[in-house]
């Protein structure tokens, strides 16, 4: 199983879906356009540990909310991912039971090499 979460806008999510070859995947989930489930979600917490390691601080929201200044938990941070697309990190990719947080080289080159074996 292979599913993307990405902003179809984003140039950066854009260059990694080229790197990784997902260009024509149905596993490309634009989370604008698609949303995130909180059973897709909780499932993406369950690979990850944290709601807050899936949690965008760079969210224009977050700066505007100024979120920085208020001790958000756990809850929180899934009950703000679940508001608003913006609040989930990007891209997330998740491989089997690998899940890529982000869009570090570190990262993708972890992903790339799952990807081709």
């Amino acid at each position: 199983m292979l599913s993307f979460y990405y902003l179809k806008n984003c140039s950066t999510c854009k260059k990694i879906i080229k790197k990784l070859d997902l260009i024509e995947s149905e596993s490309l989930i634009d989370i604008k356009k698609q949303g995130i489930t909180e059973s897709e979600l909780d499932f993406l917490h369950s690979l990850s540990g944290s709601y807050e390691s899936l949690f965008s601080k760079r969210s224009q929201l977050y700066k505007q909310r100024k979120l920085k200044d208020v001790n958000l938990d756990e809850i929180d941070f899934k009950k703000l991912i679940l508001e608003h697309y913006t609040f989930l990190k990007r891209p997330v990719l998740v491989i089997d039971d690998k899940i890529f947080i982000g869009n570090s080289p570190e990262i993708i080159k972890q992903a790339k090499n799952i990807i081709n074996g």
